[in-house]
């Protein structure tokens, strides 16, 4: 499941649209102009307008720096759609340097649609000082198929003003689900609607945040070999009961169940929310879009203590571009996304300039010196209350991150459902949903 957001102002963006021919999509060196043709996808649409001149202007700026490459970028809503994504792979129209989430990855290779990347990488000048869990998302059997661009993990989003008006310590938020459900009750406690925590349940998103659920308390999904769902153990009945106990005995959940990720946001941007589970980028949507302010809200880290969910994504490149467009695809990469301080997403000057949040705790990207000026530089431009994301990434040092599962969206599906009834249904067998999800499951894995 993607997260809502990039590390600015936007929250998807673009591909280019079935529609295009395979020429115009994916299209080798144009020998013509004796430079190297590229396309590119996940350009800002031109409703952001903010981040699409960002976006143009450093394409532009790596032109001229490299007057022998042409990048042509293409735009749409989202950078990638699930629905059409591997039409576009078959169909031979994905672009020859292409957006991917990091489920994505093994896949593509699996179907034989990706470059391999393994012998031009030493020409990628950061790929060294990456992080070597993102890096190896992409890598599958010792080859490197693609380059992690951004990425995200999972914590605890509250309001530090109900905190406070709970009783509570706005500065500790809940490391267990114990406490969470004792805070929530207290939130909740305090009437006028105000609810202490919520959770999805709907549109496969109810099945990302069980995953999420399930990790935090040392629980997975699938087994380790992929094969077999691992949903049917005291963490997966610990996840369901604690939400079945908060919604009916604690009344802690209100009484509108169903939440998808906008209703949950609205929530919390009223101020009529205690908790729920969310990535970094969700804060300045609150504050932007959903009428919420940024010195109320704070993020702790994933409650349980065992593991979090992470996810992000990358470029993979396409399996019929020539080596100098690898080489090409790889030096964009690296002007745009991959130089620490600068570049499309590391302009932290440019960023604060626009108004844009600088400072969030995104995991961090790069290691060692890398991280080290990524960093300075956040820090220099910092708009937001970084104070209030310290417990979050405090906490997430002694985490497990972990991926999303094989897959993921059809078992986000199933799970939906076990989640949604034990939320609006008190009588809800939770052995049986779970030994009803965990076959479904296992007849998901086994097609695959």
């Amino acid at each position: 499941m993607r997260s809502t957001g990039f590390r600015r102002t936007f929250a998807a963006i673009g591909v280019c649209s079935l529609a295009l021919t395979a020429a115009a999509c994916g299209s080798g060196d144009d020998s013509a102009s004796g430079k190297t043709r590229i396309t590119v996808n996940c350009e800002p649409p031109k409703s952001a307008k903010v981040d699409r001149g960002f976006f143009d202007s450093d394409v532009a700026a790596f032109e001229k720096k490299n007057p022998d490459i042409d990048v042509v970028a293409h735009d749409a809503f989202p950078c990638q759609d699930p629905k059409t994504f591997d039409a576009k792979l078959a169909g031979g129209q994905m672009e020859d340097v292409f957006y991917t989430y990091f489920t994505d990855a093994k896949h593509v290779v699996d179907i034989k649609q990706a470059a391999d990347l393994t012998p031009y990488i030493k020409e990628l000048k950061s790929y060294d000082s990456l992080q070597q869990q993102l890096r190896d998302i992409y890598t599958v059997d010792g080859k490197i198929y693609g380059i992690p661009r951004t990425g995200y993990s999972m914590g605890l989003i509250y309001n530090r003003k109900l905190f406070q008006q709970a009783g509570l310590d706005p500065d500790k938020p809940p490391t267990t689900w114990a406490e969470v459900r004792a805070d929530a009750k207290k939130i909740a406690a305090l009437g006028n609607g105000t609810i202490g925590y919520a959770d999805y349940s709907a549109q496969n998103q109810g099945g990302w945040h069980f995953t999420a659920e399930m990790y935090s308390q040392g629980g997975d999904v699938v087994s380790a070999d992929g094969k077999k769902a691992s949903i049917d153990t005291p963490q997966g009945h610990a996840v369901l009961q604690n939400l079945h106990d908060m919604r009916w005995t604690d009344n802690s959940m209100g009484s509108k169940q169903l939440l998808v990720i906008n209703d949950v946001q609205q929530l919390m941007g009223s101020g009529k929310l205690g908790m729920y589970l969310s990535a970094p980028d969700n804060i300045p949507i609150l504050v932007k879009e959903k009428g919420g302010n940024y010195d109320d809200l704070a993020l702790g880290p994933m409650p349980g203590g065992q593991g979090t969910l992470i996810g992000g994504d990358g470029y993979m490149f396409n399996k019929h571009d020539t080596p100098a467009q690898i080489r090409a695809g790889l030096k964009w990469l690296d002007s745009m996304f991959l130089t620490p301080g600068s570049g499309f997403l590391g302009d932290y000057a440019r960023a604060k300039k626009a108004n844009a949040p600088v400072g969030l705790p995104e995991p961090r990207l790069f290691t060692g010196a890398a991280d080290a000026k990524d960093q300075q530089v956040k820090k220099a431009n910092s708009n937001v209350p970084v104070a209030n994301y310290q417990a979050f990434l405090d906490g997430n040092q002694s985490l497990q991150m972990k991926i999303e599962p094989p897959d993921a969206q059809q078992i986000y599906s199933v799970l939906d459902s076990a989640v949604s009834a034990v939320l609006t249904k008190k009588d809800a067998n939770i052995d049986q949903l779970l030994g009803d999800a965990s076959g479904k499951i296992d007849g998901i894995l086994a097609r695959g």
